[in-house]
């Protein structure tokens, strides 16, 4: 070892510098949903970050799927639902007085458990959205390219004036998804978008997912938990707890971290409860 003499500088190694954080594209604080008098989901705060896919796992009645509808304010559709608190996207808060909801679902689009596409041609169900918001632009190019966003053109570039009723039900989903795509939103919400779907569909949808994060921000509930493990970069987990001698329930979330945390090492003891299959 060299011996350092006290004329000499001390040169410092600099710290290594700090991985970069995904800007976050919602910051959800303190967000309460009511049905009625009924607290169903309580008091959640979370950062979801840009660009990244952000999976919601938990039992079955945990609100996830009410949770997720916050996000675009569907749950406005709700008579008797009211939201508390605050969901800030873009540093706008989407629950102000002057904001208007269907500006809030024109950038930030929805897929649906099931798949719901109109009653119309395949070419239709994708112009639809296009011609309602009165987008410029050559339809026809518009529609092909949601279709390939939706890695479905190669199988229906040659049928586009058939019926989508006749498509299986996995080209059904990627529809739906491309018709999502079409308004070119900001954020796309998928609500247990493979559940209806067998494993080959599931697959395709998945590797559609990864593709799409690079433009997109994701938000996908889902129960199937290996299906979360395999796509998403951040998971939160929720837990439902009953009262009234189980008449209510009310929906938290017990934790939120990086996936590969979630699911190999999580914080909390319910958490690892769930993820190793022990409850729900």
């Amino acid at each position: 070892m060299r011996t350092q003499h006290a004329s000499e500088p001390v040169v410092e190694t600099p710290a290594p510098a700090p991985s970069p954080v995904a800007d976050a594209i919602f910051d959800v604080r303190d967000v309460a949903v009511f049905y009625g008098p009924h607290k169903a989901v309580a008091d959640i705060t979370l950062r979801l970050r840009r660009n990244e896919i952000t999976a919601l796992i938990g039992p079955s009645g945990c609100g996830k799927s009410t949770f997720i509808r916050c996000l675009n304010r569907m749950n406005d559709l709700i008579p008797s639902a009211r939201v508390d608190g605050k969901v800030v996207y873009h540093d706008q808060d989407l629950y102000a007085r002057d904001v208007d909801p269907v500006q809030v679902r024109k950038r930030i689009g929805m897929v649906f458990q099931k798949p719901n596409p109109f009653p119309k041609s395949i070419y239709d169900n994708i112009a639809f959205g296009p011609r309602v918001m009165g987008m410029k632009g050559d339809m026809d190019e518009i529609v092909e390219r949601a279709l390939r966003r939706g890695a479905l053109w190669d199988e229906v570039k040659d049928r586009l004036k058939t019926n989508a009723f006749g498509m299986s039900g996995g080209q059904q989903q990627r529809l739906c998804i491309a018709r999502a795509l079409a308004i070119e939103p900001d954020v796309l919400l998928m609500d247990e978008p493979c559940s209806a779907l067998d494993p080959i569909s599931t697959g395709r949808i998945e590797d559609l997912m990864m593709e799409l994060k690079q433009d997109y921000s994701i938000v996908i509930v889902t129960h199937n938990m290996q299906q979360a493990a395999r796509v998403s970069d951040m998971t939160a987990f929720f837990t439902v707890e009953l009262h009234d001698e189980g008449k209510f329930r009310t929906g938290a979330v017990v934790e939120y971290g990086e996936t590969d945390k979630i699911f190999t090492n999580p914080d909390d003891k319910r958490t690892e409860d769930y993820v190793t299959g022990k409850f729900g």
